[in-house]
């Protein structure tokens, strides 16, 4: 079976972007691939500088993940940091890539480019070291990325090749794949703009343990334009087709079958948040159910991480073995 990587960094809360973007795709892809999905925690200490948030955030997160649907009997959830193997494969990829390669990497050059009066850490240099490591641990045979990641996905193929060229065949080669098409969401107040939790205003964005209230309220006030015709249009009316958009993926049907029981923006509106408000009360249910037993939720990380463990552990000590360490017997 094709074993899948998919993983999600702790920071900030989620929202209806990356539910209906990435998160529903792995709950409808658990049972078609041996998948892993890692809560990368140690990534998220490049962007973290208070104590106490990142494992507060990693509980909540690990919840959401359950929450949505993700089985811990067929899907591997795991804690990045809880695998001591991520740190130890970490340094042997640094060892394998060479400084050009990193300093290449367009993410590294953006991000430190917008803190330039900040504090820049060096895990953005090396953060593509870090990510070879989750990826190769686990044998994976297909990565889902969008195109903002395929240069982290090649140079963790160049890496892998290095390697297995220096030492002996190692790794398996990721393949870089384009992950089924889930629905675009944009900002619901600048809707040529992707719904993101990064930006300063979050009016526009719905996160998922948004009370009803602020989803009416957010959905309301949603940018549309000075016509009165509900048409799927995304180039003329990008805002009435994200309403439809987001409507059809709440309801599993098309924006255009959607746009066809509307005649006004109001009730599309009203429509949009009622169908978004159904659709995620199961999960912030079931998500308020995990946080409220805290021995049962770490239960079911356990239960990922012993999994990944099992097989993170295999493929550090084959790396180790190829480099010839000494061994501890």
């Amino acid at each position: 079976m094709t074993r899948v990587l998919s993983c999600i960094q702790p920071t900030g809360e989620v929202h209806l972007g990356n539910y209906l973007g990435a998160l529903r795709n792995w709950v409808e892809g658990q049972d078609k691939a041996d998948v892993f999905h890692g809560i990368v925690d140690l990534h998220a200490l490049t962007v973290t500088e208070k104590p106490g948030v990142i494992g507060v955030n990693t509980l909540q997160l690990a919840a959401m993940l359950f929450a949505v649907g993700l089985n811990p009997d067929v899907a591997t959830v795991f804690v990045q940091s809880h695998i001591a193997a991520h740190s130890q494969l970490s340094w042997i990829m640094e060892c394998t890539v060479s400084f050009g390669e990193l300093s290449r990497m367009t993410q590294f050059k953006d991000k430190s480019a917008k803190r330039e009066a900040e504090f820049v850490s060096a895990g953005l240099f090396t953060y593509p070291a870090l990510q070879a490591a989750d990826i190769l641990l686990y044998d994976a045979d297909e990565v889902p990325v969008g195109d903002d990641q395929r240069q982290h996905i090649e140079i963790t193929r160049d890496i892998a090749i290095r390697f297995n060229h220096r030492f002996g065949e190692t790794f398996v080669i990721p393949k870089a794949v384009t992950p089924k098409s889930g629905a675009r969401v944009m900002d619901l107040q600048n809707p040529t703009a992707k719904m993101s939790k990064s930006g300063d205003d979050d009016s526009g964005v719905i996160y998922l343990l948004d009370p009803p209230k602020t989803i009416e309220k957010k959905f309301k006030r949603a940018v549309t334009d000075s016509d009165t015709d509900v048409v799927y249009d995304r180039e003329r009316k990008p805002g009435v087709s994200n309403l439809l958009e987001i409507l059809a993926a709440a309801t599993m049907t098309s924006p255009q079958q959607a746009a066809e029981k509307y005649s006004r923006y109001g009730d599309l509106k009203m429509g949009s948040a009622e169908a978004v408000i159904a659709m995620l009360e199961p999960i912030q249910r079931r998500y308020q159910q995990l946080l409220q037993d805290k021995a049962e939720l770490m239960r079911l990380v356990h239960k990922g991480n012993s999994r990944a463990e099992a097989v993170a552990a295999k493929t550090l000590a084959r790396a180790q073995d190829a480099i010839g360490f000494l061994g501890k017997t």
